[in-house]
């Protein structure tokens, strides 16, 4: 849970820079690209960060652009990567208008009420999940793995 405003704009800050290099090396034509047929693809899970890290700040009470839930996965990645790079400049441009004591109110969370740093925290792991499983299907795609952590074998 966080406590204090500056320290969810850092470790933002890194996390949301790591998925725009992520999402930045999806290519229109893997997209499609999932680990079997049925299950997420490459275009489904960037959209989807985009669309969860607005669900997460209107939970949160934040006035972040956003995309509609039926909005569609679009055609291209160029598509993905500026949603993305609106609605995480927007969670930043909010947050840092927020006090401390503002990340001890509490909102509605996914299960049960939590305050606003507890669910400021989950954002950000619930896009490290999704983030990871995306590196695997680049890598399964043919696509180079950026760095996000730590180096990948393409940076060796």
């Amino acid at each position: 849970m966080y406590r204090h405003v500056d320290d969810f704009l850092q470790e933002w800050s890194n996390a949301s820079n790591g998925t725009l290099n992520v999402l930045q090396a999806l290519t229109d034509d893997k997209l499609d690209q999932s680990i079997v047929e049925g299950h997420s693809t490459l275009g489904w899970l960037g959209w989807h960060l985009v669309g969860s890290a607005g669900y997460f700040s209107y939970l949160a009470g934040l006035n972040v652009p956003s995309i509609r839930q039926e909005d569609p996965v679009p055609t291209t990645a160029a598509e993905i990567v500026a949603a993305y790079e609106k609605v995480a400049n927007g969670v930043s441009e909010a947050v840092a208008k927020l006090s401390n004591e503002d990340l001890l109110e509490v909102v509605t969370g996914f299960k049960a009420p939590m305050p606003k740093g507890a669910l400021l925290r989950v954002l950000i792991d619930h896009q490290t999940h999704h983030r990871g499983q995306m590196t695997v299907l680049l890598r399964q795609a043919g696509l180079p793995v950026p760095g996000v952590m730590g180096p990948t074998k393409e940076m060796q």
